[in-house]
């Protein structure tokens, strides 16, 4: 663990994938000339010139059903949270300013991934292409310019593969949660920690081979979705898919976070970080398709890993979204971190809490370093009908 240098508490500040409220390709995948930052934002069927929201939602499938795939019908949805909880007073669910305002999207049908990206999926790609991920790669100094002053006082020992982790022997005699980015303390830097190994050196995958893939970056999501044909969902189709067809839900199974006693996702049970309990049977990430899938028959929309989506993440992107299949801002920009690069990642995660971070809501929000894997974080893929009309299928 590099608690005395620098790149921990870089990395540590820069992986937004459990900071909840710390401040508040596809490339043409079908084709190979588009370049990589276009990946996971194929370009939309664009608005009609005599009506502003053009055609109606493609609602309608193209062909057959991809493999793994269910196809969800176009529509019109309200995206985001409606209201803001004034300073002061409490705030149960966690409701974040770049939640709000909630305003009306309306997304062409597409096909997704009836599940996260598993194990053993990521393992097929690995051994067809023998991509290597951003968690397997030692960094260089020059990877942290813009990003540390003096990029020259890194120590070498510290220039070490690895992943983000939970940190089970933090300091709980002097741990405290009254000031800005406590949640730092539960975390550390893990050497040798990737998609292989989710929690260091000494764990496997051999036993969880139908568990999401974990510890991927933004790119490493990429270079999957152009290996099958697919690219990333954009954050509106995600939250679209979601809802499930239904409005103003809190979860996507409704408004009780465990109805009947009934846990329907997988999250932290207890005060995060302290009290660790087991309820819904994971304490880790959980095998796919463990819990009931949502009315469009999606699994762990809610909890079990964040996702990562194609948008840049803006803190005021509901205010200047566009209505119909928004792909996000043009460039993006975190007040708390503006040189570093962020996503949106949807979903929330197996550490999500009650006390903490609820993105296990339909419209909650994360932004997340595009170059930080996190033993938290994994991904889905989608296919639009452009890309389907482009391939000749």
């Amino acid at each position: 663990m590099k608690s005395s240098s620098l790149i921990p508490m870089i990395i540590f500040v820069a992986c937004a994938g459990f900071l909840a409220w710390v401040l508040a390709g596809s490339q043409s995948l079908i084709t190979s000339e588009v370049s990589s930052d276009e990946a996971g934002q194929t370009a939309l069927d664009a608005p009609d010139k005599k009506d502003p929201n053009g055609p109606p939602p493609i609602t309608e499938p193209i062909g057959t059903a991809p493999k793994g795939m269910v196809w969800i019908p176009g529509g019109t949805f309200k995206m985001g949270t409606d209201f803001l909880v004034k300073p002061g007073k409490p705030n149960p669910d966690r409701i974040k300013l770049d939640e709000y305002p909630q305003h009306e999207v309306m997304v062409d049908g597409f096909w997704m991934d009836i599940t996260e990206v598993t194990n053993t999926q990521f393992a097929k790609f690995v051994e067809e292409t023998k991509y290597v991920t951003s968690a397997e790669k030692i960094p260089k100094r020059e990877d942290f310019i813009g990003i540390v002053p003096d990029i020259s006082l890194i120590p070498e020992e510290n220039l070490v593969a690895g992943a983000l982790v939970f940190n089970e022997d933090f300091d709980r005699k002097n741990f405290r949660d009254d000031y800005q980015g406590w949640e730092y303390q539960a975390w550390k830097y893990q050497k040798d920690a990737d998609w292989r190994h989710p929690t260091g050196p000494d764990t496997s995958i051999k036993d969880i081979m139908d568990h999401p893939v974990v510890n991927v970056t933004y790119e490493d999501c990429l270079a999957y979705c152009k290996w099958a044909g697919k690219r990333l969902p954009t954050e509106a189709e995600w939250e679209y898919a979601a809802r499930g067809g239904v409005e103003d839900e809190k979860y996507n199974w409704g408004n009780e976070l465990v109805p009947d006693g009934k846990y329907m996702c997988n999250y932290w049970q207890g005060d995060f970080p302290l009290d660790r309990q087991n309820k819904d049977g994971f304490l880790n990430s959980s095998p796919v398709k463990s819990f009931p899938p949502n009315r469009f028959g999606l699994y762990d929309m809610s909890g079990n890993l964040w996702e990562w989506v194609s948008d840049y993440y803006r803190q005021d992107y509901f205010f200047h979204s566009p209505k119909r299949n928004p792909k996000g801002p043009d460039d993006w920009l975190d007040p708390a971190e503006p040189e570093i690069e962020k996503r949106v990642t949807r979903g929330g995660s197996f550490m999500c809490n009650t006390n903490n971070c609820t993105g296990y809501r339909n419209a909650a929000r994360m932004r997340s370093d595009v170059t930080s894997p996190c033993f938290h974080t994994g991904f889905r893929c989608v296919i639009d009908t452009s890309m389907i009309k482009k391939s000749g299928k």
